[in-house]
């Protein structure tokens, strides 16, 4: 369970170093945290800095909270990720979305570089997330629930904001790009995923599935914020394609596309 106490440590910290008060929420996938570097007037703060902050090792990913003006809003981005697979408890993961709400941010935008099941789908493609299955057998909420947080059964018929994503559906038609919409399964990792487990998965209706996203989209769904999930489709998981998978394959995948991901950021951002 977040500590209320924790929580504000951490925002006491971050709003001592800088003036900007952030409305919107980034938290940046594999190989997307270069969208952080377009922040205007920025506050870099590293997570080892941050009170109650873990530290993720994750390749790809840069481990600080960057803070600024992108395209009329300020944001506050998250460029680097904490992972359950890396060891660290779910209260862990999903502290700094705590943070944020606490922050005064209402929105949050929720990247991923994650595999495809849906085989309409092709590597390169964005993914708008309309829906999720926790196949990882947790939840950030299991334990004593604190009511200032948010209610102890939490609904999450629209864990994804519909309106979000109709803006974002907007805004890539104006943009005349090629935007999926699916289904995302969360797996624990590290390992990817079986061609048998991929087969389960497929059956049970997901398009797409990675190792991240569910675990946040929950925590801030439960403090009462929008969420918007966007997924860089970067391979076809294992089993579709008769290929073995690596994550430098993900990264390079994602760095590709990176030019489209930011441009449908950026385009929200500016609609929101």
């Amino acid at each position: 369970m977040h500590n209320i106490k924790d929580i504000n440590e951490a925002r006491d910290f971050i709003q001592s170093k800088t003036e900007h008060r952030p409305v919107v929420g980034l938290i940046l996938g594999s190989g997307l945290g270069s969208l952080a570097d377009d922040i205007q007037d920025a506050v870099h703060i590293p997570y080892t800095e941050i009170p109650h902050f873990a530290k993720s090792g994750a390749i790809g990913h840069a481990n600080e909270l960057v803070i600024g003006e992108l395209n009329g809003k300020t944001v506050a981005a998250m460029k680097g990720r904490f992972h359950y697979y890396e060891g660290f408890t779910l209260d862990e993961v999903t502290f700094p979305v705590r943070v944020m709400k606490a922050l005064g941010i209402e929105n949050l935008l929720i990247t991923n570089a994650c595999g495809a099941v849906n085989t309409d789908f092709a590597p390169g493609d964005l993914m708008l997330i309309t829906d999720h299955i926790n196949l990882a057998g947790a939840n950030p909420l299991i334990g004593p629930n604190n009511d200032e947080l948010g209610t102890r059964f939490q609904d999450l018929s629209e864990t994804y904001s519909k309106d979000l994503r109709n803006t974002a559906l907007k805004v890539a038609e104006g943009m005349d790009m090629k935007l999926q919409q699916g289904v995302y399964a969360w797996w624990s990792g590290p390992t990817y995923e079986t061609p048998a487990e991929i087969r389960m998965i497929r059956v049970l209706g997901a398009d797409a599935v990675g190792m991240s996203t569910v675990p946040e989209a929950i925590i801030a769904k439960h403090g009462g914020m929008n969420v918007l999930g966007i997924s860089c489709l970067t391979n076809m998981a294992c089993g579709i394609l008769d290929q073995p998978l690596n994550h430098y394959e993900v990264l390079e995948v994602a760095a590709q596309v990176r030019t489209k991901f930011v441009q449908l950021v950026k385009g929200v951002l500016e609609e929101m």
